[in-house]
């Protein structure tokens, strides 16, 4: 990984020290310590290598001596800490965002919240049945028929006749195409001790988690419309309906009742809160009525409610959304803002809204597409997108 040749070098390879320690450790997640915390950040999708992760984080002034965050700093990861890179990086990027997972487990609890995405709940979704050599098989044979973005359909049939457990094979070949069962391992542990968490409560009226809910997703947990609004109501909904399931799972694919469904070859591609994305497209009106699904109506987010998220990069959000004037960018916030019936999109942190509006926050930014210099993060307490200064 080349010397140390600065001070900001150091902070790097202490911070690479100590994620190979915590991957040689074995799955764990150390306890919340109290202690107050001055900056709280969001950081988008990490999928990336765990090197530029911790640049991004560098370069932001975020990491501290001692291979960790600063102690001032809170950081709440959305989720999605798997697969990036294309097959050639496979082993490189399975191992490298295992070191991710690790990295960020070693800190306190309560200064690293780590949220569920749908490509960490697939490691016990869809890949539930698999171990390394069982995907390698499974892989190996989906390579021969998904190429350079096409599939072959026949060939996928019988694919699919073999291993019904996954919708396509593009999900085995690209889409979770980095797995291995030691992902597995540190996912189901971080579930079970509540590490993992579905949704986290930033404050009044704001909420963070990866792919935002609607008013029917939030019915499903039983919370009041009357509640809908309160973030410390919801975020506790969404992970209490974690919570009990993953108390009484005894292995296999962990599915959340009506708010998360993992694909196979039978019903198709996963659907539900980890999965769906907001869209206005006229093609997609009927998918946005039920629930679990992949596109939602944005006019039914509940009003009052800020929701960060990742999941989406700007170029997916416009078309979805019919944006048409500028252009996509990766790397910044962006935002958008709806009373029900009108909706807006654009870069940047939110304007000031009130009690009858509604707002997501993205902050996915293609993180793997985009330079360590330019990558923005959220900051919780002046709901600003962040640009590190040059330094």
């Amino acid at each position: 990984m080349g010397g140390v040749n600065t001070p900001r070098d150091a902070l790097i390879q202490a911070a690479r020290t100590r994620a190979r320690h915590a991957v040689e450790a074995g799955p764990r997640s150390t306890p919340p310590d109290g202690v107050p915390r001055r900056r709280r950040l969001v950081l988008g999708d990490p999928q990336a290598p765990c090197d530029k992760v911790l640049r991004i984080l560098e370069h932001h002034g975020l990491l501290g001596e001692d291979g960790g965050l600063r102690p001032d700093v809170q950081l709440i990861s959305v989720g999605d800490h798997f697969d990036w890179g294309p097959p050639s990086e496979r082993d490189a990027a399975a191992e490298s965002a295992l070191a991710l997972v690790a990295w960020l487990a070693s800190h306190p609890a309560d200064q690293v919240i780590m949220l569920l995405g749908n490509h960490d709940l697939g490691r016990v979704g869809e890949l539930a049945g698999f171990d390394d050599a069982r995907f390698a098989a499974a892989q190996a044979e989906a390579d021969r028929i998904y190429q350079h973005g096409v599939t072959d359909e026949a060939g996928e049939r019988a694919f699919l006749e073999r291993w019904p457990q996954v919708p396509t094979a593009e999900l085995v070949a690209r889409d979770f195409g980095n797995f291995r069962q030691a992902q597995r391992d540190w996912v189901e542990h971080l579930l079970r001790v509540r590490r993992f968490r579905a949704a986290h409560v930033a404050g009044t009226g704001l909420l963070v988690l990866h792919a935002g809910v609607t008013h029917e997703d939030l019915e499903v947990t039983g919370l009041a419309r009357e509640h809908h609004a309160d973030a410390h109501a919801v975020a506790q909904a969404l992970n209490t309906v974690v919570d009990e399931r993953v108390a009484g799972w005894t292995g296999g694919r962990l599915e959340l009742p009506g708010l998360h469904h993992p694909g196979d070859a039978a019903s198709g591609e996963g659907t539900g809160i980890f999965y769906q994305r907001p869209s206005l497209k006229p093609e997609d009106a009927e998918r946005t009525r039920q629930t679990p699904r992949r596109r939602f109506d944005p006019r039914r987010i509940p009003s009052g409610l800020t929701q960060v998220l990742g999941h989406t990069r700007d170029k997916r959000i416009r078309e979805l959304m019919g944006v048409t004037s500028g252009a996509a960018r990766d790397g910044v916030v962006r935002h958008l803002v709806t009373d029900g019936a009108r909706v807006t999109c654009a870069h940047g942190a939110p304007p000031p809204t009130g009690a009858a509006e509604a707002v997501l926050v993205f902050v996915d930014g293609g993180m793997s597409h985009c330079p360590v210099e330019d990558y923005e993060l959220f900051d919780l307490d002046t709901r600003a997108a962040v640009r590190a200064a040059a330094r």
